[in-house]
């Protein structure tokens, strides 16, 4: 999943801009969906009901 992510620059607490490792929805959403564990269901619910909203 990595490999599949861009880099914005962002600034950080202290002030500086450092690159930030970010992803899009689709990305995010199949990253959270591969988790086999229990307590990822409550994202995976709650992302299913945002994505029922739209």
């Amino acid at each position: 999943m990595v490999t599949d992510c861009n880099q914005l620059k962002l600034r950080s607490s202290d002030g500086k801009f450092y690159k930030t490792d970010v992803a899009d929805i689709p990305q995010l959403l199949r990253l959270i969906q591969s988790i086999p564990s229990p307590k990822a269901e409550p994202f995976k619910l709650w992302l299913a009901q945002v994505g029922s909203e739209c």
